[in-house]
């Protein structure tokens, strides 16, 4: 009887082992799962720092002889612990460069933006993001140019020309005024079929502009290696 006893506590033991192995192996697999279903990603901004005046850190002017406007124009806020550019009558591009981001290795760019007033009828586009991906023999950034239309729709490709870049709408009307919109594009397959060739290993950098008499907030750019 004893050792009957002892025999049924062993195989007590053995079962509760073995269902504590598997229990610790489905764990990691969860999480080993968990992992790999995370896409590497690169925060290009994220609009955290910001300049005493409101002004987004690292960020330049288009055009460096209003440079008063623009830095009146672009504003860092946070709402909900969240920062984000809001662009007041624009009407003029800010950028920025020497970002560390290989557009092969990721390819996908991922962005958010919330229109709370639209500028006047015909005037287009009414916001932008330029992905500028490589420049030319004379360094002048080669880019696409994701916009926001008031009338164009959706999926809307307008070739560019010698001193302009090709447009793809991806955002389309002025209605829902106040929602932000998340938009994902893959601004690698993008310039290989607009541009016919390989960008650079690491891009020239971003762009934003916002129209005239519109107003806009932009959220984080990421940059992701998800297909």
């Amino acid at each position: 009887m004893k050792i009957e006893r002892v025999g049924s506590m062993n195989r007590v033991v053995i079962v509760l082992s073995y269902f504590a192995v598997v229990v610790v192996l489905c764990g990691s697999l969860v999480m080993d799962g968990a992992v790999l279903a995370q896409s590497p990603s690169l925060v290009l901004e994220d609009f955290q720092a910001k300049e005493a005046d409101g002004f987004p850190s690292n960020w330049d002017h288009e055009n460096q002889r209003s440079q008063s406007k623009g830095r009146d124009a672009y504003k860092v806020q946070t709402e909900n612990g969240v920062s984000f550019l809001a662009a007041r009558d624009a009407g003029q591009r800010i950028k920025k460069k020497k970002i560390d981001w290989d557009p092969r290795a990721f390819p996908v760019l991922t962005w958010r933006w919330r229109l709370h007033k639209s500028a006047t009828a015909g005037t287009e586009p009414i916001a932008a993001i330029y992905a500028s991906l490589d420049t030319d023999l004379l360094f002048i950034p080669v880019f696409t140019k994701y916009i926001w239309s008031a009338s164009k729709p959706e999926g809307t490709v307008t070739e560019g020309g010698m001193f302009s870049g090709s447009e793809i709408v991806v955002q389309s009307g002025t209605k829902d005024v106040g929602q932000w919109f998340e938009e994902r594009v893959n601004v690698y397959e993008d310039f290989k079929r607009i541009h016919q060739h390989e960008p650079a290993t690491k891009a020239w950098g971003i762009s934003i502009i916002a129209g005239p008499g519109v107003e806009i907030d932009f959220g984080s750019m990421i940059a992701s290696a998800g297909r």
